[in-house]
């Protein structure tokens, strides 16, 4: 999908938000937010639940409109967008599912490179099964199949390994990242870690409305070892700063 707003000129970003303000049932979840993603760079966004994470995802795969403010994207750029939940067609098998892209443009899908995506989230021989007989993390991985099927310049993932077990989650992550190398991701996740190991940037979403802060940048290439002593003490000032940020989001609500 292609999000509606017009993209500016060539430059070093992807997408860019800027002024942006939006509310959700009544609720303004953030008002003059500025977001820029660099190209072929990872960006993980962090933040307490409700304050406006995956509707600013939303926003850029162009499913919400700004109610003020803009949005560019890089011209001719296509967006892959993975929601929290698996979305999956019910009456489609989960390989039907990873070549949904394909059909619904009208095209031939790619049987043998879908059956090879499948094979690396380690659905190989669950090919031909519905939805409905496949476990939460099933679904989920067959979900991430389908995105980077689409192999887009530009992915949106919220929570994309959230119901995965711990060593499945670091195998798809170490999947991911390999194969969306030099492209733009925007990943919503509640996993510090997570950000650590994959994002070159990292933010974290506070406040009612809400802000991001100042960007951090982990260093080295993703996808990162967990029990590196660096990353151990990033994951550290990590945790205190959502802390700080879930503690400023408790003190903006009403009491």
């Amino acid at each position: 999908m292609t999000p509606p707003e017009h993209p500016q000129s060539e430059s070093d970003h992807a997408v860019r938000v800027e002024a942006a303000r939006f509310g959700f049932e009544g609720t303004l979840l953030f008002d003059g937010l500025e977001l820029t993603l660099e190209r072929g760079r990872w960006t993980c966004l962090l933040g307490p639940s409700g304050v406006g994470k995956s509707s600013l995802l939303r926003v850029i795969a162009g499913l919400e409109r700004l109610e003020s403010g803009s949005l560019s994207v890089l011209s001719g750029a296509s967006v892959a967008y993975m929601a929290q939940q698996d979305l999956l067609m019910p009456w489609l098998s989960a390989l039907g599912n990873v070549s949904l892209g394909a059909r619904l443009r009208g095209e031939t899908p790619d049987r043998a490179r879908a059956l090879a995506m499948l094979e690396r989230v380690g659905l190989g021989g669950d090919a031909d099964a519905l939805p409905h007989t496949l476990s939460g993390g099933m679904r989920q991985r067959v979900a991430l199949a389908r995105t980077l099927m689409e192999d887009r310049p530009i992915v949106l993932m919220d929570e994309p390994f959230s119901a995965l077990d711990a060593i499945t989650r670091m195998r798809l992550q170490e999947l991911a990242a390999g194969l969306l190398a030099g492209r733009t991701v925007l990943l919503v996740t509640h996993d510090p870690l997570e950000a650590l190991r994959l994002g070159e940037r990292i933010y974290v979403m506070a406040g009612r409305p809400a802000a991001l802060q100042r960007a951090s940048a982990p260093g080295g290439a993703p996808p990162r070892k967990p029990g590196d002593r660096t990353l151990q003490a990033q994951h550290a000032a990590l945790l205190e700063r959502l802390a700080a940020a879930d503690d400023a989001g408790v003190d903006a609500r009403p009491h």
